[in-house]
């Protein structure tokens, strides 16, 4: 997230081989996102940059942030509609963004969209799917939402192969965070009524719930529901709430434990 000490967090952390995104949160707009992602650029990081589409107020807006962005070498992005309640201009989704992006050409290999495995706060779940299946023409991969229920990822994932959907899925999943900070950061950031939402979701009680939430502890409930190639989970996206000392912490231990006992 484009907050205060992200850079240098960064750049104390983590290497360059680490794939960084950088968020637009809804009150803080695309140009936060582009600086942070800029100066992250010249350390030589590859950054994938997160897209709001409600954030981009026109045509001529969308032209001059995909030249910031080509000036710069980027060859990722992760198109999103964005958490702001009312769009800027006249891209009210991810979709109408993807279209207008194709028609004005973009210097992006690889482009994301994301997927929802338990319920969007104003999203039917069978849109949410559907909105994948429509967008899957512009896109090359599915990055899924936060969600804490291996049994709910896997559910989810198979869902999406039964409607077609063929994108290889990146599983979004939380480091080890303090859900305090969760919702100190969700509310800084205006994502106030999404951190409302969360502590009526059946998540938020696994989070704050005694031994709290393990990362390793989803990752090992979840392998074996989503290893099955046909499924095609292409890796995990792990969501830093820009705990990122902590989290790299938890990697590089996990890499090693894998490293320890074998494929």
């Amino acid at each position: 997230m484009p907050l205060a000490g992200a850079e240098e967090a960064v750049a104390a952390h983590l290497t360059p081989d680490v794939t960084v995104t950088v968020t637009a949160p809804a009150t803080r707009g695309l140009e936060r996102m582009l600086d942070l992602t800029e100066r992250l650029v010249r350390r030589g990081y590859r950054v994938v940059p997160h897209l709001q589409a409600r954030g981009v107020r026109d045509g001529a807006h969308l032209r001059e942030v995909l030249d910031r962005l080509a000036a710069l070498g980027t060859e990722d992005a992760f198109v999103v509609a964005g958490d702001q309640p009312e769009p800027a201009g006249r891209f009210p989704d991810a979709l109408s963004l993807l279209e207008a992006m194709a028609t004005q050409g973009h210097p992006f290999r690889e482009i994301g969209i994301a997927g929802y495995p338990e319920s969007h706060p104003f999203i039917h779940e069978d849109l949410t799917i559907q909105a994948m299946w429509d967008k899957r023409r512009f896109a090359t991969y599915v990055v899924s939402n936060l969600c804490f229920d291996p049994r709910v990822i896997a559910a989810w994932v198979t869902r999406v192969r039964r409607r077609g959907v063929s994108l290889p899925i990146h599983v979004g999943m939380a480091g080890p965070i303090n859900p305090t900070r969760l919702v100190r950061i969700a509310n800084r950031i205006g994502l106030g009524e999404s951190a409302r939402l969360l502590r009526w979701h059946a998540g938020w009680v696994r989070l704050v719930a005694p031994g709290g939430y393990r990362p390793d502890r989803l990752l090992t409930r979840l392998a074996p529901r989503v290893a099955d190639p046909a499924l095609n989970v292409a890796g995990l996206h792990v969501f830093t709430f820009n705990e990122i000392a902590k989290t790299e912490r938890w990697r590089q231990e996990w890499l090693e434990r894998l490293g320890a006992t074998g494929p």
